[in-house]
């Protein structure tokens, strides 16, 4: 299951496109997983919003997630829900979710990490990573020492979230993500697809780095 590319969409960030455009756009760049986040729409709104989301990631062969949301997320047929410290306890909802239903928890510490790991967390995300202007109380970015920390102490797939550009996204897969969960590097730009298809070009040759510098893959030989 990939994480690679995790793309969040946002109403404030999107350019002025609905949710249901910035997922589109996302898919059509590579994107591995969309995740539907708006606090402000009402639920049948939002309940409407994600069946069709759903539509395109089902098509696409893309994860959804929704924000916070298990009902919706159940309801709408979404692979999973993603949860932050003070939204439902992440064993609450293993407890009403059907099996292979994801779970993902952001995390701000190898404490948060194990917890999560012990309820019953399918993937867990760093946030934030790196300061942000994209989530006004996400407070002060962790860092990648926290990131390193995390990976070396749980096995679940770790992303990093907040702060993430082609600027700065080799050095959180360095550090030990599976992933990336970005938002106004790919929705908050004028050509989304083409911002989501330079991540995973960046994202997959970090991996690369990784892999022939763990001496699991040679690396291409020299032309003459």
């Amino acid at each position: 299951m990939a994480y690679d590319l995790y793309v969040v969409t946002d109403s404030e960030v999107g350019r002025g496109r609905s949710h249901f455009d910035q997922a589109r756009l996302a898919v059509a760049g590579g994107a591995d997983v969309v995740q539907l986040r708006d606090k402000q729409m009402c639920t049948a709104d939002l309940l409407r919003t994600a069946r069709g989301i759903r539509a395109v990631t089902s098509t696409a062969g893309a994860l959804f997630i929704v924000n916070d949301r298990l009902d919706v997320a159940l309801a709408a047929g979404a692979d999973g829900v993603h949860l932050g410290q003070d939204d439902l306890p992440v064993e609450e909802a293993r407890a009403l979710a059907p099996p292979g239903f994801l779970i993902g928890v952001s995390v701000g510490d190898v404490v948060e990490a194990t917890t999560a790991v012990v309820g019953g967390a399918d993937y867990l995300a760093l946030s934030p990573t790196f300061s942000t202007g994209t989530k006004a109380d996400a407070g002060p970015g962790h860092g990648l020492r926290t990131l390193r920390e995390i990976r070396s102490s749980v096995a679940l797939p770790l992303l990093g979230i907040g702060g993430i550009g082609p600027e700065n996204v080799a050095e959180v897969i360095a550090a030990g993500a599976d992933g990336v969960a970005v938002v106004s590097a790919v929705v908050g730009q004028e050509d989304a697809v083409q911002a989501a298809r330079r991540m995973k070009v960046i994202i997959t040759a970090a991996k690369a780095d990784l892999l022939v510098a763990s001496g699991r893959l040679m690396p291409d030989p020299v032309q003459p």
